[in-house]
């Protein structure tokens, strides 16, 4: 391969995409210092501000998802699409990629799709077990399509399906040595058991009217609690910052050290988070989220806690369940322990090395 090959990576709007594309340009910087990368996004959407926090050049395109109802964002879609198309062409002719890399979200749509059309190799990444509009677009001309779940050949070319798992940070591949450092990091009691809640980075409504709910009961069961509300939520909540052994967060930056910390954990369900949570291997307690596309996040939940790596309650069942299904988990040790075996032999650590192995295939 030559000495500085150059990619574009393109995916946002949400973590979940997010994510995934700052741990595919680590991996490649990790493997080849000397190569060139360069983000494409959509304007003021939350990769704008983490892709440069993390290092890296980062272009805006004005674009917008669909919406389900009839809206002026709606109306615009077809100007900002074409205008899209038009700067990404501008983009891929002054950067010269040898691979586009497209991890989802309407900002990968525009530049996948003209760097297919000007013959330059892509590479589509699907976390969940249920695609996007813009990956089902952009399969039929990807070179391959690196995904985290089976039986994905209803949506895509089961010639270019090449499943490597979802990738993930590097720094959660090793927890084990960082929980004293996390309980200094977090200002933790050591004698307590610590709940780490996740919403997402937006936040989630239905889990954080659980917890203010049952904030007197894990009082009760002594329980110290890092809170990730959400950016949409945290005016709301960031007043529990005065209770004792409460902590509300709008975001979380050292996601390896609340992890560490953690002896159980709250989350949505997204593929990413999923992903992440069995590398980390610890009890969790899936709440998916009911309004996404195929109701993928309760697939994705369900796929752990068939084999028993999971707990899995649906947000209509939060009421008559929540409490008990707790109670349970905090008071046996050898469940919580079944559970961290099963999810962590369901991990797939070596997804981010995977899927830049498949990337590489194709730099000319």
């Amino acid at each position: 391969m030559k000495a500085n090959p150059k990619f574009i990576i393109s995916g946002g709007g949400t973590g979940g995409h997010i994510y995934p594309a700052l741990a595919i340009a680590n991996e490649i910087k990790a493997q080849y210092p000397a190569a060139e990368i360069l983000f494409v996004g959509a304007k003021d959407k939350m990769e704008m501000q983490k892709v440069p926090a993390a290092g890296y050049p980062i272009i805006g395109l004005w674009i917008s998802g669909i919406q389900r109802k009839l809206t002026l964002q709606n109306a615009m879609f077809p100007l900002k699409f074409i205008s899209s198309l038009w700067k990404s062409r501008a983009i891929i002719k002054k950067f010269k990629p040898d691979v586009v890399i497209g991890t989802g979200g309407f900002a990968s749509g525009a530049v996948v799709k003209t760097a297919a059309s000007m013959g330059i190799p892509t590479i589509v990444q699907e976390q969940n077990s249920y695609p996007g509009i813009t990956n089902k677009m952009l399969a039929k001309k990807a070179k391959a399509i690196c995904v985290a779940y089976d039986e994905l050949e209803r949506f895509f070319p089961k010639d270019k399906i090449v499943k490597t798992g979802n990738p993930v940070r590097l720094d959660l591949l090793e927890l084990s040595d960082k929980k004293a450092e996390a309980q200094h990091y977090f200002n933790l009691d050591t004698a307590k058991k610590t709940l780490v809640v996740l919403g997402g980075s937006l936040g989630a409504r239905r889990i954080n009217q659980l917890i203010e709910k049952q904030l007197p009961f894990f009082k009760q069961k002594e329980m110290q609690i890092i809170w990730q509300c959400g950016s949409y939520y945290y005016e709301e909540y960031k007043k529990y910052n005065s209770e004792e052994n409460v902590q509300v967060v709008a975001f979380i930056e050292r996601m390896d050290l609340v992890f560490a910390a953690a002896d159980i954990i709250i989350s949505r369900a997204g593929a990413s988070s999923v992903s992440e949570l069995a590398i980390v291997g610890k009890p969790v307690i899936f709440i998916p989220s009911p309004n996404v596309a195929e109701d993928h996040q309760t697939k994705n939940a369900q796929s752990i806690s068939n084999k028993n790596g999971a707990l899995l309650i649906r947000e209509q069942e939060l009421e008559t369940q929540f409490e008990q299904q707790f109670s349970d988990l905090l008071s046996n040790e050898q469940m919580r322990n079944e559970l961290s075996k099963n999810i962590k032999a369901l991990a797939l650590p070596n997804a981010t090395k995977e899927i830049v192995k498949e990337i590489f295939k194709w730099v000319k």
